[in-house]
Protein backbone atom coordinates (compact mmCIF):
# COMPACT_ATOMS: atom_id res chain seq x y z
CA UNK A 1 0.00 0.00 0.00
CA UNK A 2 1.14 3.40 -0.76
CA UNK A 3 2.52 5.34 2.45
CA UNK A 4 3.20 8.78 2.96
CA UNK A 5 4.93 11.15 5.75
CA UNK A 6 2.18 12.43 8.17
CA UNK A 7 3.37 16.06 8.33
CA UNK A 8 6.24 16.82 11.03
CA UNK A 9 5.23 13.77 12.66
CA UNK A 10 7.52 11.87 10.71
CA UNK A 11 5.04 8.86 10.66
CA UNK A 12 4.96 7.00 7.61
CA UNK A 13 1.45 5.96 7.93
CA UNK A 14 -0.49 4.44 4.55
CA UNK A 15 -2.47 6.66 2.74
CA UNK A 16 -5.65 4.42 3.19
CA UNK A 17 -6.27 4.50 6.56
CA UNK A 18 -8.44 3.02 8.77
CA UNK A 19 -11.50 5.01 10.57
CA UNK A 20 -12.44 3.24 13.75
CA UNK A 21 -15.46 4.99 14.64
CA UNK A 22 -18.33 2.43 12.86
CA UNK A 23 -16.53 -1.02 14.94
CA UNK A 24 -18.80 0.37 17.68
CA UNK A 25 -21.48 -1.16 16.28
CA UNK A 26 -19.95 -4.84 15.68
CA UNK A 27 -19.13 -7.49 18.67
CA UNK A 28 -15.74 -7.84 19.64
CA UNK A 29 -15.18 -10.70 17.82
CA UNK A 30 -16.36 -8.96 14.81
CA UNK A 31 -14.35 -5.68 15.06
CA UNK A 32 -11.15 -7.79 16.04
CA UNK A 33 -11.49 -9.84 13.01
CA UNK A 34 -11.87 -6.24 10.78
CA UNK A 35 -9.01 -4.71 11.98
CA UNK A 36 -6.73 -7.75 11.82
CA UNK A 37 -7.53 -8.04 8.04
CA UNK A 38 -7.03 -4.94 7.55
CA UNK A 39 -3.84 -4.77 9.01
CA UNK A 40 -3.16 -7.99 6.74
CA UNK A 41 -4.20 -6.37 3.70
CA UNK A 42 -1.46 -3.35 4.27
CA UNK A 43 -3.21 -0.63 6.41
CA UNK A 44 -1.30 0.68 9.43
CA UNK A 45 -2.97 3.43 10.57
CA UNK A 46 -6.11 3.34 12.85
CA UNK A 47 -8.12 6.38 14.23
CA UNK A 48 -10.67 6.52 17.12
CA UNK A 49 -11.57 7.89 20.08
CA UNK A 50 -12.21 7.90 23.65
CA UNK A 51 -16.28 9.39 22.72
CA UNK A 52 -16.71 6.32 20.63
CA UNK A 53 -17.72 3.66 23.41
CA UNK A 54 -15.71 0.40 23.08
CA UNK A 55 -13.70 1.39 19.64
CA UNK A 56 -10.32 1.77 21.81
CA UNK A 57 -11.23 -1.65 23.72
CA UNK A 58 -11.40 -3.60 20.05
CA UNK A 59 -8.10 -1.86 18.76
CA UNK A 60 -6.30 -2.63 22.25
CA UNK A 61 -7.38 -6.18 21.56
CA UNK A 62 -6.59 -6.54 17.86
CA UNK A 63 -3.36 -5.12 18.25
CA UNK A 64 -2.09 -6.36 21.42
CA UNK A 65 1.40 -7.95 20.95
CA UNK A 66 1.84 -6.05 18.06
CA UNK A 67 1.98 -2.53 19.16
CA UNK A 68 5.09 -1.36 17.34
CA UNK A 69 3.80 -2.13 13.86
CA UNK A 70 0.89 -0.12 13.72
CA UNK A 71 -0.11 3.89 14.44
CA UNK A 72 -3.00 4.66 16.07
CA UNK A 73 -4.56 8.32 17.53
CA UNK A 74 -7.35 8.85 19.66
CA UNK A 75 -9.03 11.85 20.40
CA UNK A 76 -9.93 13.64 23.98
CA UNK A 77 -13.14 15.87 24.38
CA UNK A 78 -11.61 16.76 28.09
CA UNK A 79 -12.47 20.88 28.34
CA UNK A 80 -9.87 20.79 31.43
CA UNK A 81 -6.26 19.24 31.88
CA UNK A 82 -7.37 17.09 34.76
CA UNK A 83 -10.07 15.85 32.36
CA UNK A 84 -7.82 15.50 29.85
CA UNK A 85 -5.37 13.27 32.28
CA UNK A 86 -8.56 11.28 33.02
CA UNK A 87 -9.46 10.59 29.40
CA UNK A 88 -5.53 9.82 28.40
CA UNK A 89 -5.03 6.78 31.04
CA UNK A 90 -8.59 5.77 30.07
CA UNK A 91 -6.91 5.70 26.64
CA UNK A 92 -3.45 3.74 27.23
CA UNK A 93 -5.87 1.16 29.52
CA UNK A 94 -7.91 0.47 27.38
CA UNK A 95 -5.47 0.30 24.36
CA UNK A 96 -3.39 -2.13 26.04
CA UNK A 97 -0.84 0.64 25.30
CA UNK A 98 2.05 2.82 27.16
CA UNK A 99 1.74 5.32 24.31
CA UNK A 100 -0.43 6.38 22.00
CA UNK A 101 1.49 8.25 18.05
CA UNK A 102 -1.46 10.87 17.92
CA UNK A 103 -3.65 12.32 21.26
CA UNK A 104 -6.01 14.81 19.28
CA UNK A 105 -8.50 17.86 21.07
CA UNK A 106 -11.86 16.06 20.16
CA UNK A 107 -13.14 18.90 18.15
CA UNK A 108 -13.35 21.55 20.52
CA UNK A 109 -15.15 24.79 20.43
CA UNK A 110 -12.17 26.93 21.10
CA UNK A 111 -8.42 26.35 20.03
CA UNK A 112 -6.42 25.30 23.29
CA UNK A 113 -3.53 27.11 23.23
CA UNK A 114 0.09 27.48 25.25
CA UNK A 115 -0.72 29.29 28.65
CA UNK A 116 -4.56 28.85 28.25
CA UNK A 117 -6.64 28.73 31.43
CA UNK A 118 -7.74 25.44 30.27
CA UNK A 119 -4.60 24.08 30.67
CA UNK A 120 -5.58 21.54 27.53
CA UNK A 121 -2.51 22.41 25.31
CA UNK A 122 0.14 22.29 28.24
CA UNK A 123 -1.14 18.76 29.71
CA UNK A 124 -0.64 17.41 26.37
CA UNK A 125 2.83 18.39 26.10
CA UNK A 126 3.41 16.96 29.69
CA UNK A 127 2.33 13.98 27.97
CA UNK A 128 4.14 14.15 24.97
CA UNK A 129 7.57 15.11 27.44
CA UNK A 130 6.71 12.04 29.54
CA UNK A 131 6.17 9.94 26.53
CA UNK A 132 2.95 8.51 27.09
CA UNK A 133 2.02 10.99 24.07
CA UNK A 134 3.98 11.05 20.31
CA UNK A 135 2.70 14.00 18.51
CA UNK A 136 -0.06 16.36 19.55
CA UNK A 137 -3.24 16.98 16.96
CA UNK A 138 -6.58 18.41 16.86
CA UNK A 139 -9.83 17.43 15.02
CA UNK A 140 -12.14 20.66 13.55
CA UNK A 141 -15.64 21.42 11.81
CA UNK A 142 -15.27 24.68 11.72
CA UNK A 143 -13.28 26.68 8.61
CA UNK A 144 -12.20 29.42 10.78
CA UNK A 145 -10.69 27.11 13.27
CA UNK A 146 -8.95 24.76 11.03
CA UNK A 147 -7.44 27.63 9.04
CA UNK A 148 -6.07 29.47 12.56
CA UNK A 149 -4.94 25.91 13.75
CA UNK A 150 -2.81 25.40 10.27
CA UNK A 151 -1.12 28.73 10.49
CA UNK A 152 -0.77 28.79 14.25
CA UNK A 153 2.11 26.25 14.29
CA UNK A 154 0.99 24.59 17.46
CA UNK A 155 -0.37 21.45 15.94
CA UNK A 156 1.72 18.77 14.17
CA UNK A 157 -1.54 17.03 12.93
CA UNK A 158 -5.03 18.45 11.63
CA UNK A 159 -7.82 16.50 11.50
CA UNK A 160 -10.97 17.92 9.38
CA UNK A 161 -14.23 16.91 6.81
CA UNK A 162 -12.79 16.24 3.40
CA UNK A 163 -14.45 14.28 0.13
CA UNK A 164 -15.35 15.92 -2.90
CA UNK A 165 -17.84 18.19 -2.06
CA UNK A 166 -14.71 20.28 -0.80
CA UNK A 167 -15.32 23.96 -1.17
CA UNK A 168 -12.06 26.17 -2.29
CA UNK A 169 -11.63 27.49 1.21
CA UNK A 170 -11.26 23.79 2.21
CA UNK A 171 -8.79 22.40 -0.22
CA UNK A 172 -6.76 25.71 0.34
CA UNK A 173 -6.42 24.19 4.02
CA UNK A 174 -5.17 20.88 2.88
CA UNK A 175 -2.48 22.56 0.80
CA UNK A 176 -1.60 24.90 3.61
CA UNK A 177 -1.39 21.64 5.19
CA UNK A 178 1.17 20.30 3.10
CA UNK A 179 3.27 23.41 2.68
CA UNK A 180 3.57 24.30 6.55
CA UNK A 181 4.39 20.57 7.75
CA UNK A 182 0.97 19.92 9.45
CA UNK A 183 -0.04 16.15 9.18
CA UNK A 184 -3.23 16.41 7.05
CA UNK A 185 -6.14 13.72 8.31
CA UNK A 186 -9.15 13.31 6.00
CA UNK A 187 -12.61 12.60 7.75
CA UNK A 188 -15.77 11.72 6.41
CA UNK A 189 -14.49 10.79 3.38
CA UNK A 190 -17.80 9.38 2.11
CA UNK A 191 -19.81 12.61 3.27
CA UNK A 192 -21.59 10.97 6.45
CA UNK A 193 -22.48 7.44 4.24
CA UNK A 194 -24.38 9.39 1.75
CA UNK A 195 -22.08 7.71 -1.56
CA UNK A 196 -23.25 3.95 -1.67
CA UNK A 197 -19.94 3.90 -3.46
CA UNK A 198 -16.07 5.49 -2.67
CA UNK A 199 -14.77 5.21 -6.26
CA UNK A 200 -15.56 8.89 -6.85
CA UNK A 201 -14.19 10.03 -3.53
CA UNK A 202 -11.46 8.44 -3.90
CA UNK A 203 -10.28 9.67 -6.91
CA UNK A 204 -10.94 12.83 -5.81
CA UNK A 205 -8.91 12.78 -2.51
CA UNK A 206 -6.17 11.15 -4.09
CA UNK A 207 -5.19 14.59 -6.30
CA UNK A 208 -3.95 15.43 -2.71
CA UNK A 209 -0.36 13.61 -1.82
CA UNK A 210 -0.42 15.00 1.71
CA UNK A 211 -3.91 13.72 2.34
CA UNK A 212 -4.57 11.07 4.61
CA UNK A 213 -8.22 9.84 4.82
CA UNK A 214 -9.43 7.74 7.58
CA UNK A 215 -12.13 5.51 5.72
CA UNK A 216 -14.88 4.92 8.39
CA UNK A 217 -15.32 0.47 7.89
CA UNK A 218 -17.62 -2.32 9.90
CA UNK A 219 -18.18 -4.24 6.94
CA UNK A 220 -15.42 -6.37 4.84
CA UNK A 221 -16.90 -5.53 1.68
CA UNK A 222 -16.23 -2.10 2.53
CA UNK A 223 -12.83 -2.74 3.59
CA UNK A 224 -12.45 -4.99 0.00
CA UNK A 225 -13.57 -2.10 -1.67
CA UNK A 226 -11.44 0.16 -0.32
CA UNK A 227 -8.43 -1.92 -0.50
CA UNK A 228 -9.44 -2.56 -4.40
CA UNK A 229 -9.18 1.00 -5.03
CA UNK A 230 -5.79 1.85 -3.41
CA UNK A 231 -4.40 -1.24 -5.87
CA UNK A 232 -6.03 0.67 -8.76
CA UNK A 233 -6.71 4.20 -7.78
CA UNK A 234 -9.45 5.58 -10.46
CA UNK A 235 -8.56 8.26 -12.55
CA UNK A 236 -9.95 11.24 -12.44
CA UNK A 237 -11.30 11.69 -16.12
CA UNK A 238 -14.07 13.93 -17.10
CA UNK A 239 -16.83 11.64 -16.60
CA UNK A 240 -15.87 11.92 -12.89
CA UNK A 241 -15.04 15.18 -13.18
CA UNK A 242 -19.01 15.63 -14.46
CA UNK A 243 -20.28 13.58 -11.33
CA UNK A 244 -18.54 15.66 -8.60
CA UNK A 245 -19.70 18.76 -10.23
CA UNK A 246 -23.15 16.95 -10.49
CA UNK A 247 -22.50 16.62 -6.67
CA UNK A 248 -21.50 19.56 -5.48
CA UNK A 249 -24.36 21.48 -7.18
CA UNK A 250 -27.46 18.92 -5.01
CA UNK A 251 -25.19 18.50 -1.95
CA UNK A 252 -22.60 21.33 -1.27
CA UNK A 253 -24.56 24.14 -0.20
CA UNK A 254 -26.71 23.45 3.11
CA UNK A 255 -26.42 19.88 3.03
CA UNK A 256 -25.49 18.11 6.68
CA UNK A 257 -23.01 15.79 7.41
CA UNK A 258 -24.07 13.90 10.02
CA UNK A 259 -22.12 15.06 12.47
CA UNK A 260 -24.41 14.45 15.18
CA UNK A 261 -23.14 17.78 17.13
CA UNK A 262 -26.52 18.99 17.24
CA UNK A 263 -27.51 16.65 19.28
CA UNK A 264 -29.28 15.99 21.82
CA UNK A 265 -32.72 17.29 20.65
CA UNK A 266 -34.96 18.17 23.81
CA UNK A 267 -37.62 16.44 21.59
CA UNK A 268 -36.19 13.65 20.21
CA UNK A 269 -35.64 13.98 16.72
CA UNK A 270 -32.50 12.31 15.11
CA UNK A 271 -31.59 15.34 13.50
CA UNK A 272 -28.69 13.82 12.38
CA UNK A 273 -30.04 11.61 10.02
CA UNK A 274 -33.27 13.27 9.46
CA UNK A 275 -31.77 16.34 8.05
CA UNK A 276 -30.24 14.77 5.35
CA UNK A 277 -33.13 12.13 5.04
CA UNK A 278 -33.90 13.01 1.45
CA UNK A 279 -30.54 12.19 0.64
CA UNK A 280 -30.20 8.88 1.97
CA UNK A 281 -33.18 7.82 0.30
CA UNK A 282 -31.80 8.28 -2.62
CA UNK A 283 -28.21 8.28 -2.37
CA UNK A 284 -28.01 5.69 -0.13
CA UNK A 285 -29.52 2.14 0.64
CA UNK A 286 -33.05 3.38 1.61
CA UNK A 287 -34.78 0.31 3.36
CA UNK A 288 -33.33 0.47 6.54
CA UNK A 289 -34.70 4.14 6.95
CA UNK A 290 -38.34 3.51 5.94
CA UNK A 291 -38.96 0.65 9.25
CA UNK A 292 -41.84 1.30 11.72
CA UNK A 293 -39.01 2.71 14.16
CA UNK A 294 -37.58 4.98 11.74
CA UNK A 295 -41.53 6.06 10.60
CA UNK A 296 -41.73 7.16 14.04
CA UNK A 297 -38.34 8.98 14.43
CA UNK A 298 -39.48 11.29 11.14
CA UNK A 299 -42.82 11.88 13.14
CA UNK A 300 -40.94 13.35 15.84
CA UNK A 301 -40.03 16.49 13.72
CA UNK A 302 -43.79 17.69 13.82
CA UNK A 303 -43.60 18.19 17.65
CA UNK A 304 -40.40 20.55 16.73
CA UNK A 305 -40.70 23.18 19.50
CA UNK A 306 -38.21 25.54 16.99
CA UNK A 307 -35.95 26.42 20.21
CA UNK A 308 -32.83 26.85 17.75
CA UNK A 309 -30.47 24.39 19.70
CA UNK A 310 -29.43 22.63 16.77
CA UNK A 311 -28.75 25.70 14.94
CA UNK A 312 -26.69 26.93 17.50
CA UNK A 313 -24.56 23.14 17.85
CA UNK A 314 -24.00 23.06 14.04
CA UNK A 315 -20.26 23.74 12.89
CA UNK A 316 -21.32 24.51 9.14
CA UNK A 317 -23.70 27.36 10.71
CA UNK A 318 -27.08 24.98 9.32
CA UNK A 319 -30.70 25.66 10.75
CA UNK A 320 -32.05 22.16 11.14
CA UNK A 321 -35.41 23.23 12.43
CA UNK A 322 -36.14 25.17 8.65
CA UNK A 323 -35.27 22.49 7.11
CA UNK A 324 -36.71 19.09 8.52
CA UNK A 325 -40.30 19.59 7.28
CA UNK A 326 -38.89 19.70 4.05
CA UNK A 327 -37.93 15.97 4.64
CA UNK A 328 -40.25 15.58 6.36
CA UNK A 329 -43.08 15.81 3.29
CA UNK A 330 -40.69 14.08 0.87
CA UNK A 331 -39.79 11.27 3.69
CA UNK A 332 -43.78 11.00 3.47
CA UNK A 333 -44.19 10.79 -0.44
CA UNK A 334 -41.19 8.47 -0.73
CA UNK A 335 -42.93 5.80 1.56
CA UNK A 336 -46.35 5.82 -0.79
CA UNK A 337 -44.13 4.05 -3.52
CA UNK A 338 -41.58 2.43 -0.93
CA UNK A 339 -42.07 -0.38 1.19
CA UNK A 340 -39.22 -2.18 3.42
Amino acid sequence: MKKVVLGQTGLEVTKTSFGALPIQRLSVDGAVSLLRKAYDKGINYFDTARAYTDSEEKLGIAFEGMRDRVVISTKSQAKTADAFERDLETSLKTLKTDYVDIIQFHNPPFVPLPGGRDGLYDAAMKAKADGRVRHVGITQHAIERAEFIVESGLYETLQYPFNHLATDREVTVVQRCAEENVGFIGMKAMSGGLFPSARVPFAYINQFPNAVPIWGMQRECELEEIVALDENPPELDEAMASLIEKDRRELAISFCRGCGYCMPCPVGIPINDANRMTQLLTRSPWRKFVTPEWQENMARIESCVQCGACAQRCPYELKPYETLPGHLAFYREFLKTHKA
